[in-house]
């Protein structure tokens, strides 16, 4: 593909199919991004990476309505997709699957997947519709271009080990590849809501990341996680934020609670906050105390 080409856009399964198993043919590998578009650095960092584990990457943009409850910004999320398309061909991307809601979600559709372990609480508890759609249109993705690799980012880390187990369970032969999250020079994660956020909100948001830096400080010195998650929550409304959905320290594989609230392995500080109509997440890595 020459630095000039259009990005190719397929929004037929069929056509991406075909696509698909011609690389294959050719003894190509074949990695994937899917995404909702309004696309970021962080998304082009996901095609880079699975550029670098496949011969070709496809990347999807498709605003899942199955993942948004009826409160939710649906309808204004923005779209946008010359502009992603553009992005991703310079990302390295070779194909761009942009399917209408009636190729996900054919008249008539009643199957649904109803995702437990690490979708119950956190995100599970403030957005109950959203683990189910997003497995949902996950299975459906990876069924529609069968890649040998998916990429996604570690900022929606309950989003990713939900994935994980999902593809564990369905017997998905998909090696499934989690990023670093993408965060721009004040430590906030990027996320296609930012753009919601105005300049006031915009420098309270940036604190969020200093206080789950904090919290988790304070759990390698030894705190217990719920005094740590108490004292982070404060930290949040006084820095700014006008709601704190949760503040929670988890295992890091299976999102689990520590016994006793003593974190003795690889855990993982999870927080969704609010700023005026945005909801922001984040989480980060936290080590056991020594």
């Amino acid at each position: 593909m020459a630095e000039t080409d259009p990005m190719p856009v397929v929004r037929a399964v069929p056509a991406l199919r075909e696509t698909v198993s011609g690389w294959k043919r050719r003894g190509f590998t074949v990695g994937f991004v899917p995404t909702m578009g309004a696309l970021h650095q962080g998304h082009l960092g996901l095609v880079h990476e699975a550029g670098l584990r496949a011969d070709r990457v496809v990347a999807s943009v498709f605003v899942n309505p199955a993942q948004f409850a009826a409160h939710e910004d649906l309808g204004t999320y923005p779209r946008r997709e010359a502009e992603d398309a553009a992005q991703l061909r310079g990302a390295g991307c070779h194909l761009l699957f942009a399917p209408a809601v009636e190729e996900m979600y054919p008249p008539g559709s009643t199957t649904t997947i109803s995702p437990g372990g690490p979708a119950e609480g956190l995100e599970g508890d403030f957005r109950p519709q959203m683990f189910a759609g997003v497995a949902l249109v996950v299975a459906k993705l990876l069924n529609q271009v069968q890649p040998d690799v998916a990429v996604f980012g570690e900022k929606d880390w309950q989003q990713l080990m939900v994935v994980r187990r999902l593809v564990r369970d369905l017997d998905i032969p998909t090696e499934i590849v989690g990023s670093p999250t993408k965060r721009d020079g004040h430590g906030l994660a990027l996320s296609s809501r930012n753009a919601y956020l105005s300049e006031a909100e915009l420098e309270i948001a940036r604190r969020l990341n200093g206080v789950l830096a904090g919290a988790g400080a304070a759990i390698g010195s030894g705190r217990p996680a719920e005094v740590v998650e108490c004292d982070a929550r404060e930290a949040l409304l006084k820095a700014g934020f006008s709601q704190v959905d949760y503040v929670a320290i988890r295992r890091a594989d299976d999102l689990t609670s520590f016994a006793g609230g003593m974190v003795d392995g690889p855990a993982r500080i999870l927080a969704a906050a609010w700023l005026g109509r945005t909801r922001l997440i984040d989480n980060m890595a936290v080590d056991a105390p020594t």
